[in-house]
């Protein structure tokens, strides 16, 4: 829906907040105010910071209702995070010193403007650092904000918040592509969320610095970046198919927008041509870095990345058969402040929220491999059943709850590599994808729960299991069982069994009941075989009963 378009320009932070001053009126800083039914009070306003590879951004926004905002301010500081990262794989301090600079300036901005709630994420520059964890801890030491480093699926359902927020999505699947310093995240979704997502660090300042060797000469360097880019691939959409649309965010798709002269629709969105993007290419190509900032205009920090960005999404658009391209004019930052005011206005608590989302990207995930999803999603509701009436016993948290979620669709993906030794596979695959709303060290948790569904137990000889610390170790042990349980009540992947009941005799003794129809007489076998591992985390003797409805 059509919104006040906000003040946006790339420059030193101080000379930036003194112009939003005069753009936005100072208000009181105060806590998120909500009537007595819960929900919040509007006006509400809150902020988003984006830290990327080639630039942080900065957004407040004044929600009036729930999908509704005013941008009061908008800014983008020209830091370069991501410059060397990508080759030394550390954040060089001059860096790290300018953009907590630019933090204290964020947080008395907010102060000033009485932003009741705000999110600082991190992207692929910060989370591939091997200083990334100093960078954050001085963040929250020097500047008093909580930034938080997020994976590329994590980037991808914020992107998707925002353009669905601008741009009508139909039950057609339309590919939608953000292109970043460090990273492309390339998600096929509808009106309905993500049906699938990858992320690929495939970014415009890592290829920069990648064919750096180039020099100044841009055919050379063009030639070098097609062929670099030529290894990028999609899924196949099927015979004769393609998206129904082609969406693109970022800064670089729309300076490329720009300068091509897209047409805006009456929405605010940009359509660009395939065509026009090629004309645009040829001309950037033709240009030295000093050419472009001349001729074309460009930021000295939009000059040398532009032509890396337009010839990855002239490739994305050929990969999918696209003959334009959308522009919607959003990203990240408007993602963030919606899915801040959705979390308060909808009253969901932020397990809830978290819970969803874990299973979502699940699911997500599952369908690239081609899962049993029947299967899957059954034994996650079985797991899920067992771990809330044993959470007395077990001590473990929510977050341990989300792990076990997504470990138990996800257990036998690794089916898509070969039923042989799937759990093994399953460890791999897991380990190596993205799951949005966890951190990689949660991802390597659901792995290594997700391994142990089958066959042999957490041992001190298996390497993934112990690149863990102790504590997380028995975590890892005590969901493990209970996903192993909660298989083995699916044995024939039917979903014969309805339910399941835990009755506590003694304190060493466990009855397990589980109820569904026909013969159980496998499903009792199995669980007979996959208790033993629980019997030792939860220090208790088991007993099964199957009862068969009527």
């Amino acid at each position: 829906m059509p919104r006040a378009k906000p003040s946006s320009r790339s420059t030193k932070a101080t000379p930036s907040r003194a112009a939003a001053a005069k753009r936005a009126p100072r208000r009181k800083a105060a806590p998120a105010r909500r009537r007595k039914d819960g929900a919040p009070a509007f006006p509400l306003r809150v902020a988003a910071i984006d830290v990327g590879s080639s630039a942080i951004r900065f957004f407040v926004a004044e929600f009036q209702s729930p999908g509704r905002f005013v941008p009061l301010v908008s800014e983008r500081i020209p830091i370069r995070l991501g410059h060397g990262v990508f080759l030394s794989g550390r954040l060089l301090p001059q860096s790290m010193d300018a953009a907590i600079a630019a933090f204290k300036g964020f947080r008395d901005e907010m102060k000033r403007l009485g932003v009741t709630r705000y999110r600082a994420l991190a992207t692929s520059a910060v989370r591939e650092s091997e200083n990334g964890e100093e960078f954050l801890a001085r963040v929250k030491r020097q500047a008093g904000i909580e930034l938080e480093p997020i994976t590329g699926s994590e980037e991808a359902r914020l992107f998707y918040l925002a353009v669905k927020n601008r741009v009508a999505l139909g039950p057609e699947g339309s590919l939608l592509v953000d292109l970043g310093g460090g990273s492309v995240e390339v998600a096929l979704v509808d009106d309905r969320g993500i049906r699938w997502i990858e992320s690929h660090t495939m970014g415009s300042v890592r290829l920069l610095e990648e064919l750096a060797g180039a020099g100044e000469e841009p055919g050379r360097f063009s030639r070098l970046l097609t062929e670099y880019i030529a290894t990028l691939r999609l899924p196949s959409f099927g015979a004769g198919k393609r998206p129904s649309a082609f969406i693109a965010t970022g800064g670089n798709i729309e300076a490329l927008a720009k300068l091509a002269g897209a047409a805006s629709r009456l929405d605010g969105v940009a359509a660009l041509p395939l065509k026009d993007l090629r004309r645009t290419i040829e001309t950037l190509s033709r240009l030295s870095y000093r050419d472009r900032i001349e001729q074309l205009g460009l930021r000295e920090d939009r000059a040398d990345i532009i032509l890396p960005a337009a010839l990855l999404y002239e490739r994305l658009a050929l990969l999918a058969d696209a003959r334009e391209i959308l522009v919607p004019f959003v990203g990240i930052k408007e993602g963030i402040v919606l899915d801040l005011v959705d979390d308060l206005a909808t009253h969901r608590a932020h397990e809830d929220r978290a819970t969803q989302l874990a299973y979502e990207g699940a699911i997500a995930l599952g369908r690239r491999y081609l899962f049993d999803e029947g299967h899957a999603t059954h034994v996650a509701r079985l797991a899920s059943s067992i771990f809330d009436q044993l959470k007395e016993r077990h001590g473990l948290s929510d977050d341990d709850r989300r792990v076990l979620l997504a470990a138990a669709v996800l257990h036998d993906i690794g089916s898509f590599v070969s039923s042989k030794r799937h759990h093994k596979h399953t460890l791999y695959l897991v380990s190596q994808s993205e799951l949005p709303g966890f951190a990689p060290r949660e991802i390597l948790l659901v792995a290594n729960v997700a391994r142990y569904h089958r066959r042999g137990e957490p041992a001190a000889h298996h390497e993934q299991f112990v690149r863990l610390p102790p504590a997380e170790r028995e975590r890892v042990r005590k969901l493990a069982s209970i996903l192993r349980l909660a298989d083995a009540m699916d044995r024939e992947h039917r979903q014969k069994v309805r339910s399941v009941r835990i009755v506590e005799k003694k304190r060493n003794q466990l009855a397990i009941r589980f109820e569904g129809d026909g013969d159980l007489l496998l499903e009792h076998w199995a669980l007979k075989r996959k208790a033993p591992l629980f019997a030792k985390a939860f220090g208790a003797k088991v007993a099964f009963r199957g009862v068969t409805g009527s």
